[in-house]
């Protein structure tokens, strides 16, 4: 049980902080689909209970709802029981209505939007709720076209399936996105960091402090911080050169670029380029892009439904004879056979 913060240390005039409501506590509704993510769940709404503590006030209130009144069990098992149901919500959307919906969403996120569903999301943003997607509930939202041509983001075990399925929303790499109206997060421990950006928002930066400090967090991180850190990152600090020629190669899977160019917008020759990857890498530049474009092929076939051949072709390889050669050397098995064999966390492929 964690111990209550030490009000006595807190400046008296910071924490008279209200919300932004006129006094009232800011209400949460947080959409459970099966399978969700605990550790998304309790990371988004344990700042705000803190924020609650440290303050003395109640700034934020919170319920739970589910597609129907069941409790939702998530994915490691345990059933969280609901407050409401989408249809009790829909019934109540004559009246205020909450001032922030939040959608967490599991591993078969791809199957789970109906048209009840589509229809009850858009009615909420033709309101004007502000809407956040934890996790793969970015893939919800993408589906019901409430994300086109925005910015969002989504689990890293997800970029590359979104990136293929949907054109129109401009998919990022970062811990989570705000644009206007909407909120994508990567989910899982990047929760938190949201929850905590929108606490500085509606009651100020001193409490989003304090909720931090209490949850032996040394700061927020900011949402465009990287989720997954480039193929590099074990060698920062030997070469910004070599770090971004590797990013370079990370950016351009699907139209590999020469070795030439990628070491012309890394800013080297290219016999420079290829002494630092003997020096640091110990393989060719040109092998270590050959295995980011594997890799990429890998998160498509685990995440998506897609056929080996459109993977081939959107990895770069000019046939899937070669892309399943190649995926053979640096897997130990042919594309067929992983997509037979992806973990159950994973799930059997969305798009």
């Amino acid at each position: 049980m964690n111990a209550h913060p030490d009000l006595s240390a807190m400046n008296p005039s910071n924490v008279a902080e209200v919300p932004s409501q006129g006094g009232r506590p800011i209400e949460l509704v947080v959409l459970l689909f099966p399978g969700f993510s605990q550790l998304s769940l309790h990371a988004f709404l344990e700042p705000f209970r803190i924020a609650n503590t440290v303050t003395r006030q109640k700034l934020f209130k919170w319920k739970i709802a589910g597609l129907d009144a069941k409790p939702v069990e998530a994915a490691s098992g345990i059933s969280i029981a609901v407050d409401a149901s989408i249809d009790q919500l829909n019934a109540n959307l004559g009246g205020r209505g909450p001032d922030h919906f939040v959608v967490v969403a599991g591993e078969s996120v791809g199957r789970r939007l109906s048209p009840q569903l589509t229809n009850f999301l858009r009615m909420i943003a033709r309101r004007g709720v502000p809407i956040s997607a934890l996790g793969t509930a970015t893939w919800l939202l993408a589906q019901t076209g409430l994300l086109a041509e925005s910015r969002c983001t989504i689990h890293w075990s997800r970029l590359a399936a979104f990136s293929e399925v949907f054109s129109q929303p401009e998919i990022r790499d970062t811990l989570f996105v705000k644009e206007g109206q909407f909120s994508t997060c990567a989910g899982e421990l990047a929760s938190f960091d949201l929850a905590v950006d929108m606490i500085a928002k509606h009651v100020g930066g001193f409490t989003a402090q304090q909720v931090c400090r209490h949850a032996t967090v040394e700061g927020q991180r900011s949402g465009t911080n990287r989720q997954t850190g480039p193929t590099g990152l074990a060698f920062a600090g030997v070469s910004d050169k070599l770090l971004m020629s590797m990013r370079v190669m990370e950016e351009n899977v699907e139209y590999p670029l020469s070795m030439k160019e990628v070491a012309k917008r890394a800013g080297v020759s290219r016999r420079q380029l290829e002494r630092l990857f003997a020096a640091h890498v110990h393989m060719p530049p040109v092998r270590h892009y050959l295995r980011i474009r594997v890799e990429h092929g890998k998160r498509l076939i685990e995440g998506t439904s897609m056929p080996i051949v459109d993977i081939a072709m959107a990895c770069g390889f000019v046939s899937p004879s070669h892309f399943a050669k190649c995926f053979r050397v640096f897997n130990g098995i042919s594309p067929q056979q992983c997509r037979l064999t992806v973990p159950a966390w994973v799930g059997p492929g969305i798009g």
